[in-house]
């Protein structure tokens, strides 16, 4: 017996498919960003609508096709079949939804998948029931089950790259691909229907599950249930990727917020150098790997000479970028895990850990004078400064922080005092000639 399509149905199993294929996009991106039992929720409500979706295109598609005979089907391989397409479905989302895709994960799913998919369409073809049985071709039905399996495969990838995409283009390009596996999973379905031969005087014995209701609005029923079934899921899914991204940019300006006021705490607003408070916690750590390596570490006063000639003459805004330029400079003269930081106007403080001799500090002290001295180009001003230096060395000039700065600074002003553009380190003699 020769079989025949109703048109109008086969657009409707396409435009079923091509709507479940596109849910099934969105929703691997929501299975993948979840975690834990969330992540496990959704995959088994998303297997739910894109196995519904699956199943309800065949259907449609096997209600489509006629015989010169009335033809009904068994309600209970009905629903294997829908079962199929749901556990199929739940692999498809499970693989889909994996941090990375390796070629053996997607090679296995789509061949899972699509073991499933033809599963899933010769179970519903043998709801039929019909007797003398239906015989298949076996070059079209290895035909369709390759169909299947290379559709699975292209749908797995393109789910992969898509997943959690949200721009204009990624809803294009689901919208496209959503279309091209429509297509993929009914030419699946009529390449099976078309290996199936039904003998002359053919019968079907199932029970008929229609109530009486004619095949056109049974597909229309199916279809409509199904439509709003994936739409459902598309909202859901939609509003949960919504939120989903509402509360990541709320966490991203939390993050930035609490990281804007640990450097309001921790750094100097002008040249981002530690200040004061986060200096005092770099001494101290100074001091603990000092005592546990027994090397010392220097802490260096460099106070600016004739700075202030600089903003009286060039205004503040000139001086503000000379000490940026200074900062940057004192940057250069030191190793990564030294310290530089700006204490106050025009004086910045150089911690130098694990030295291998106390003296490596004064020549750290010579590199830095001889940088400071070279002219700064400010705002098309040649600037010309120095610097004065004190330095103190732990544990010899000092065993706590107040002592070591205060040493510092002690020798910082016999520099000072000295002439200027000079390098001192501290000796108990300089406390009895410091100033009250």
């Amino acid at each position: 017996m020769t079989g025949t399509y109703d048109w109008r149905l086969v657009v409707l199993s396409w435009i079923v498919a091509a709507i479940a294929s596109y849910t099934a996009l969105d929703l691997a991106g929501r299975v993948g960003a979840k975690q834990g039992w969330v992540s496990r929720l959704w995959l088994l409500g998303g297997a739910f609508a894109m196995g519904t979706g699956i199943w309800a295109m065949h259907f449609i598609g096997m209600l489509a096709f006629s015989l010169p005979i009335p033809l009904a089907y068994d309600i209970g391989l009905n629903a294997l079949s829908w079962a199929i397409a749901m556990a199929a479905s739940g692999v498809a989302l499970y693989v889909a939804g994996r941090p990375a895709m390796t070629a053996r994960n997607l090679a296995l799913g789509a061949a899972f998948m699509g073991a499933g998919i033809s599963s899933m369409h010769y179970t519903g073809m043998a709801a039929l029931r019909m007797s003398p049985p239906i015989e298949y071709d076996p070059r079209l039905f290895a035909a369709s089950v390759a169909i299947a399996i290379a559709a699975s495969l292209a749908a797995l990838w393109i789910a992969f790259q898509l997943r959690g995409r949200r721009a204009g283009a990624a809803i294009l390009a689901k919208l496209g691909s959503a279309l091209v596996m429509g297509f993929a999973v009914v030419g699946m379905h009529y390449t099976g229907m078309a290996a199936a031969s039904f003998a002359p005087g053919s019968v079907s014995l199932a029970a008929d599950s229609t109530g009486g209701m004619g095949a056109g609005t049974l597909a229309f029923v199916v279809g409509l249930a199904t439509i709003s079934i994936l739409a459902i899921a598309l909202v859901i899914s939609a509003t949960d990727a919504h939120v989903a991204a509402r509360t990541a940019q709320l966490a991203e300006r939390l993050r930035q917020a609490n990281e804007d006021l640990r450097n309001i705490a921790l750094y100097d607003r002008l040249t981002g150098l530690p200040n004061r408070f986060l200096l005092e916690d770099r001494i101290d750590q100074a001091r603990r790997r000092a005592d546990r390596s027994g090397r010392p570490f220097a802490v260096m006063f460099v106070d600016l000479d004739r700075f202030k000639p600089v903003n009286d003459n060039f205004g503040h805004a000139i001086g503000d970028e000379l000490l940026k330029a200074v900062a940057q400079r004192l940057l250069q003269c030191v190793r990564r895990e030294d310290t530089v930081a700006r204490v106050g106007g025009d004086e910045f403080v150089v911690v130098l850990t694990d030295l291998a001799r106390a003296s490596d500090a004064a020549q750290v002290g010579a590199k830095i004078l001889e940088e400071l001295a070279q002219p700064f180009l400010i705002g098309g001003y040649e600037l010309d400064i120095s610097c004065s230096i004190g330095i103190s060395v732990y544990p010899e000039d000092g065993s706590d922080l107040e002592t070591l700065m205060a040493n510092a600074d002690i020798a910082m002003y016999q520099a000072k005092k000295s002439g200027r553009n000079a390098c001192l380190n501290y000796n108990a003699a300089m406390r009895a000639a410091a100033p009250g």
